[in-house]
């Protein structure tokens, strides 16, 4: 990838502006390949260490190959925060990661000065934002050639939960047949985000009302009737929307070099197909000693095959980390063989597009849903916080995709290693467990064939593209 050099006029330029969070920055890197590959100079605006997570963090393409995507590393602002989650709080958000989300609203006037700079070398200048960035981005109005698209790195449901509960449910034989999944309190939002952060939220939202329309990493293969809804609510506000998902690479090649730490994937070549669970909480996810505990008694119980990414849960900058997670005496040794435990970065998409992958224990977050069910991988739900309970409800009882591991209601609650072991045993070797596989493998087919020449998100990214160029 290159700095910018180019002061040519072009049709059009897009300017991409991701919350610098791992599930926020993952996602709109992946949306500047898929635009970059129609020509259109994409430009990606984060903090130096964010650009550089980012880049070193992102599977399934090489970002070197592309040269129409340029970053643009802003210094990073001055804030105060945690240096370890509060494993003590009264709900798994992550807090400790809020100071750098309120930090963020500094860039408004060095990506002002960027957009302004830019909007000369274009037609029209394309601003691509997270919906948590719409502060940052909002001088935009001021420049005639620039128009602002609100991206939301959650589920098209969980939006529809957020801001139109009361339409949705009165869809609800459209959207399920389970008579519980939109009325439980699985969808109050409860729990899920501390008061600061709503009410951050909530003011970055305040700015969507300047843009011309959203973009969605999700498609009308699972969740048809919520992007309905969501777009005739957009149309009644002539803007526009776009289900352009999945975002990340479905045909992953193998470019992962075996010989640099990824010792998972050589370990999965041993295994027979569908016989290796993958155990994954994300970024923002951090357990007390005594979880980790369960959750490593339940693996080794359930007598399954496992892969676990055992990791901290992200600092601000990611490169001052330190894995200090501890499991119990020698319990490396007594699943050599049968489990890995994965301390390092573990590469996800890859693991999940593996063949030996047969399931996946997840928190939920939306990547990680899409990477999963892109891949045919059924899902072992243990929602935290944020969209994930939602995401948890989508996956469960409308996609039937996969399965729970303990019911939100009882969050507060230490999971025990019964749980972990008969959640896994359920996926892994029951019937219902091959059901729900087979359903993720049928759902996966049709995402990957939505991408491809003619397929839905195909036919709606061509429409984005030529909206964008009008």
């Amino acid at each position: 990838m290159a700095n910018d050099k180019n002061t040519s006029v072009s049709p059009a330029a897009v300017v991409m502006v991701p919350l610098p969070l791992q599930g926020h920055l993952n996602q709109l890197l992946h949306l500047s390949r898929l635009i970059s590959n129609h020509n259109i100079p994409v430009h990606f605006v984060s903090t130096t260490t964010h650009c550089r997570q980012a880049k070193l963090r992102v599977q399934g393409w090489n970002p070197l190959a592309i040269a129409t995507i340029h970053f643009h590393e802003l210094q990073t602002p001055n804030y105060v925060t945690p240096t370890v989650p509060n494993l003590n709080s009264t709900t798994k958000f992550p807090s400790h990661l809020y100071p750098l989300c309120e930090a963020t609203t500094q860039l408004r006037l060095p990506v002002a000065s960027l957009l302004r700079k830019l909007s000369t070398t274009t037609r029209r200048l394309v601003i691509v934002h997270d919906s948590l960035m719409g502060s940052v981005i909002q001088d935009f109005v001021s420049i005639p050639n620039a128009e602002s698209y609100t991206f939301h790195s959650v589920s098209a449901f969980t939006i529809l939960l957020y801001t139109l509960r009361n339409v949705l449910k009165q869809f609800h034989n459209n959207i399920t047949t389970d008579p519980e999944a939109l009325t439980n309190d699985h969808l109050s939002f409860e729990d899920c985000f501390t008061a600061e952060f709503k009410k951050f939220t909530a003011m970055q939202h305040e700015f969507t009302k300047l843009n011309s329309g959203r973009i969605y990493n999700s498609c009308r293969i699972i969740e048809q009737p919520m992007l309905d809804l969501l777009e005739k609510e957009e149309r009644n506000r002539n803007k526009n929307l776009w289900a352009l998902g999945p975002f990340n690479p479905v045909d992953i090649k193998r470019t992962t070099k075996r010989d640099k730490g990824y010792r998972c994937l050589k370990w999965l070549d041993k295994q027979k197909p569908n016989s290796v669970i993958f155990v994954s909480f994300g970024t923002t996810i951090s357990f007390t000693k005594e979880q980790v505990t369960q959750i490593a008694i339940g693996l080794e119980n359930s007598q399954q095959k496992f892969i676990w990414a055992l990791r901290d849960a992200d600092k601000g900058d990611v490169f001052t980390d330190h894995n200090t997670v501890e499991l119990p005496k020698g319990y490396e040794d007594r699943i050599k063989g049968r489990g890995l435990v994965v301390r390092e970065w573990a590469p996800q998409l890859e693991i999940l597009a593996h063949p030996a992958t047969g399931g996946f224990m997840s928190h939920c977050g939306w990547n990680s849903c899409m990477e999963s069910i892109s891949m045919g991988v059924p899902i072992v739900a243990w929602p935290m916080h944020s969209d994930q309970p939602t995401n948890s409800v989508l996956v469960t009882s409308i996609l039937k995709v996969g399965l729970t591991v303990k019911d939100w209601k009882l969050r507060d609650e230490t999971v025990v290693a019964e749980d972990v072991e008969n959640a896994v045993r359920l996926l892994m070797d029951s019937k219902e467990g091959a059901e729900l596989r087979r359903r993720a493998v049928e759902m996966g087919g049709g995402l990957r064939k939505s991408v491809r020449e003619d397929g839905g998100s195909w036919l709606q990214l061509q429409s984005f593209i030529a909206h964008i160029t009008r």
